[in-house]
């Protein structure tokens, strides 16, 4: 969006974070904009290593830099537990503030990341297309693996709750990259500690939701994981998901945001195939199977959240 691009070219993405103000404005700009159901705190998954001894940069077209990343159990002795409501305070100031803003107009979703995610960034130093070192250090030091996902699941679940208290209305934990697993794996070393996450945020009392990408061998596995509502990408059929995740679970999904670029008539037959799919059955949020694309035409959003609204 213009407006948004406008304040990044005199910010950067952690200056936004850490000023409640510009956090509350960006966080709204797509709810003024779009006629949207939810706002969805502008914040960023890492926040949380900074203070437990991870620092990290945002390195313009390259995305987010760790230039000490994690390498050995004495690395990971070093790190030490935060307590959210002191070292991420401006986060949870932003939520008071679009609380206000908001004056009940739409609910407001927090989020956080979870550890196989925010493990892979601290592992890998920043992005990565195999995890080579993250699955490296996975399989040749499994304790270690578990100590470093065991510090990031108490540090997470302590932020939601924290959010949760700060005001917000709902939690999303994105596990984005666990889809690199198989579910062997996932099963060992990511679904303990995601499941207690999802537990402590969901006795917190408010709905939340479990997302990853290319995790459609994974959907059983991210169901038993928990959460109320599990989050599908678009490589699989939304019923066929749905049928495998329980419909006894909501769905969060699931429109390829690639489609957003195209030609508006493609990407509407693409989203009333999402809704055909849904059936009409309570407990589907429609949205896309990741994360909006930057260059996406701003119209294009406009027309699907009309179409979706219309049609749903």
């Amino acid at each position: 969006m213009a407006d948004y691009r406008t304040i990044r070219a005199r910010h950067s993405l952690l200056d936004i974070c850490k000023a409640p103000e510009l956090a509350t404005e960006v966080t709204l700009q797509p709810v003024n904009r779009l006629d949207v159901d939810a706002a969805i705190l502008f914040s960023d998954l890492l926040l949380p290593l900074a203070p437990i001894g991870i620092p990290f940069e945002f390195v313009k077209g390259e995305g987010p830099l760790i230039r000490a990343p994690i390498q050995s159990a004495d690395d990971i002795a070093r790190l030490k537990r935060c307590e959210p409501r002191e070292a991420l305070g401006h986060v949870l100031e932003t939520i008071r503030l679009v609380r206000h803003e908001l004056d009940g107009q739409v609910p407001l979703i927090g989020f956080a990341g979870a550890p196989f995610t925010l493990a892979s960034y601290a592992i890998e130093g920043g992005p990565s297309r195999h995890y080579a070192k993250t699955k490296t250090l996975m399989y040749s030091a499994p304790k270690t693996w578990h100590a470093l996902c065991d510090l990031f699941a108490s540090v997470v679940a302590d932020y939601l709750v924290a959010q949760i208290e700060a005001g917000v209305q709902a939690v999303q934990l994105f596990d984005s990259w666990v889809g690199a697993l198989s579910p062997r794996d996932y099963l060992e070393f990511a679904l303990p500690h995601t499941r207690r996450i999802l537990a402590t945020a969901q006795e917190a009392g408010v709905p939340v939701l479990h997302f990853g990408t290319g995790t459609a061998m994974l959907l059983e596995m991210m169901s038993e994981a928990g959460g109320d509502v599990i989050g599908i990408d678009w490589r699989i059929p939304l019923d066929d998901a749905w049928k495998r995740i329980g419909h006894d679970r909501a769905v969060q999904g699931n429109l390829d945001p690639t489609l957003l670029l195209g030609p508006i008539e493609r990407m509407l037959d693409g989203a009333a195939d999402v809704l055909q799919r849904a059936g009409g059955r309570a407990g589907h949020i429609f949205n896309l199977g990741h994360g909006i694309l930057p260059e996406t035409p701003v119209e294009h959003v406009q027309a699907l959240a009309r179409f979706v609204h219309q049609r749903g």
